[in-house]
């Protein structure tokens, strides 16, 4: 190893030094958003926990946020989203002569907005539409980045604003991450039914080639040795930082090449502790029983497992559609069921 400072890391949210980038969905939304016309002005990305979505969603906002024009806001779901922006954006020095020039004067009290005086009161979102469309009449095109949404009141109230933007015809562009569950509730929103017209990234197990020459490299290890671990992640994103950050710590204390075997009891530790565990508490009962008859082989039949529960055939249709669409099962061979996560079968067997 050529360096003392661990490159891979642990921290949901943060993009280690060490890391894999999506090249097919970031070149995707990038293409949509900086297109003449775009075809679509707001993208969802999902996946499992721990599958890189905030990874993703950084590497997608830094990439617009070097380009000419391009403004990049991000915000969290549980805040009041539209003040939010506003502040954001009228932070912005060079944005803010653009506002205080068009007669828009801003006082920030927690996190109530107040137009100056002499200016007609705006509530927020006729505020950020007048904002926007300063923005656009200098050439400016806004990104909004929401990570790990939820269906909220500050979540609705500016996916509805979001939707007026659209129908002014504005350059407002809009990512919104978040669990599969999280996304469908808030699709669900009678309001929000545009939200179903947006296309849904749903994040994909990274390569595992990539995994091992990242590995080899990093590690000068054996090609052989490289690929042994990275079939052990099965392209799970938080799975492939977690064998090389115990890789590397254990290595550098002991100062030689440790075996695969040595990292696998810490390895399972972390997976369950900093994700699985939080993922299995979220399923419901159902979804459950079908997870832990999988567990028990490598792969199940889809009519084995519907008679062994006793579920109809309408009611398992719709579990393993949930479940593919959380990222926790393949449905590529036809008729059969199989867990994505690495490791998930045998610590769902030690730990249930």
């Amino acid at each position: 190893m050529n360096t003392t400072v661990n490159p891979f890391s642990i921290t949901f949210g943060v993009a280690p030094d060490q890391m894999i980038k999506r090249f097919s969905p970031t070149e995707k939304i990038i293409d949509t958003f900086t297109s003449e016309k775009p075809s679509s002005h707001l993208f969802m990305i999902s996946g499992v926990r721990g599958s890189g979505k905030t990874v993703l969603l950084t590497g997608i906002s830094e990439q617009l946020s070097k380009m000419r024009d391009w403004i990049v806001i991000n915000v969290t779901p549980d805040v009041d989203i539209l003040v939010a922006i506003i502040s954001r954006l009228y932070q912005q020095k060079e944005l803010k002569k653009l506002f205080v020039k068009a007669g828009i004067n801003l006082s920030f009290l927690g996190l109530s907005v107040k137009i100056d005086k002499e200016q007609p009161q705006m509530d927020s979102g006729a505020l950020l539409e007048s904002m926007i469309k300063i923005l656009s009449e200098n050439g400016k095109r806004i990104l909004i980045s929401i990570d790990e949404i939820i269906n909220n009141s500050y979540v609705k109230v500016f996916s509805s604003t979001f939707q007026l933007l659209l129908r002014q015809k504005l350059p407002v562009f809009l990512i919104m991450t978040g669990l599969y569950e999280n996304i469908r509730r808030l699709k669900n929103e009678k309001t929000l039914t545009f939200l179903y017209r947006a296309p849904m990234e749903i994040l994909e197990p990274l390569n595992l080639n990539s995994i091992a020459r990242s590995y080899a490299a990093t590690f000068q290890l054996e090609p052989d040795k490289a690929r042994e671990m990275a079939e052990l992640t099965k392209g799970y994103a938080f799975a492939y930082q977690v064998m090389g950050y115990l890789y590397f710590e254990q290595s550098a204390a002991q100062k030689k090449e440790v075996s695969i075997d040595e990292l696998l009891p810490e390895y399972d530790d972390y997976l369950d502790t900093y994700s699985y565990e939080k993922i299995w508490s979220e399923l419901p009962l159902s979804e459950k029983n079908i997870i832990s008859l999988l567990s028990e082989n490598e792969a199940r039949k889809v009519s084995d497992i519907r008679n062994e529960l006793n579920i109809s055939s309408n009611d398992m249709a719709s579990y393993r559609d949930r479940l593919k669409r959380k990222g926790l099962i393949l449905t590529e061979q036809f008729g059969y069921m199989t867990l994505t996560l690495p490791r998930f079968s045998e610590i769902i067997r030690t730990n249930i």
